[in-house]
């Protein structure tokens, strides 16, 4: 198999921390792979995975609308079953419905490409950051959740799998390629998410070629 070839949403959050990550990852794994900041559709479409990160959520969705030719190549590429993962705003982006515990409904660009529903800022804001042990179906135990500003999952589709919750709340799902997380795995210094990830890329590439 050629290198793979991994893009990180380039237009706001957790860039560089997504970067490192999944680099560390691929030399934890001994697979040849390269992980570019994308923001370009050029760059979209060239790439065998998609990372959306962390950040916040309503200006990543305004960026995504207001750059030329952004959004329809996202768009492709997930019609097309190209492997993505989103963290946190990044899970929220790629939901089919979200809305604020305090204000309600937001009118935000969503991707509608997971089939669930969102509450931003589940567990507060800011101050009431935390991290916690997660057991995370796929990759194992004592996973460290970050949880900054967290949203969760209140609902899902049919064909959306339950990876992890918290305290009776859905933080990780799974649905054919794609793989949300309310919490940061870019920041836990435990790169099996990411290696995960890399995984589900790999298999992806082998049923296409």
């Amino acid at each position: 198999m050629n290198e793979l070839l991994i893009g990180v949403l380039d237009l706001q959050g957790d860039i560089e921390e997504n970067v490192k990550a999944t680099t560390d990852a691929f030399k934890e794994m001994k697979i040849k792979g390269k992980v570019i900041p994308a923001r370009y559709n050029e760059e979209i479409m060239k790439v065998d995975g998609l990372i959306i990160p962390g950040g916040e959520s309503t200006v990543m969705g305004l960026l995504i609308a207001i750059k030329n030719g952004l959004l329809d190549a996202i768009t492709r590429v997930l019609q097309e079953g190209l492997p993505v993962m989103g963290t946190c705003a990044g899970m929220i982006v790629l939901a089919k419905r979200s809305y604020d515990k305090v204000i309600g409904n937001k009118k935000q660009l969503l991707l509608g490409a997971l089939d669930i529903e969102i509450e931003r800022n589940s567990f507060g804001r800011q101050c009431e950051s935390f991290e916690s042990s997660l057991d995370i179906i796929g990759i194992g135990n004592n996973y460290k959740g970050i949880f900054i500003r967290a949203p969760t999952v209140t609902s899902i589709g049919s064909h959306v799998q339950i990876l992890s919750k918290f305290d009776g709340k859905i933080v990780a799902v799974k649905q054919g390629n794609i793989i949300g997380t309310s919490f940061h795995p870019e920041l836990s210094g435990d790169y099996r998410i990411h290696r995960f990830f890399i995984e589900l890329i790999t298999n992806w590439k082998k049923t296409i070629s």
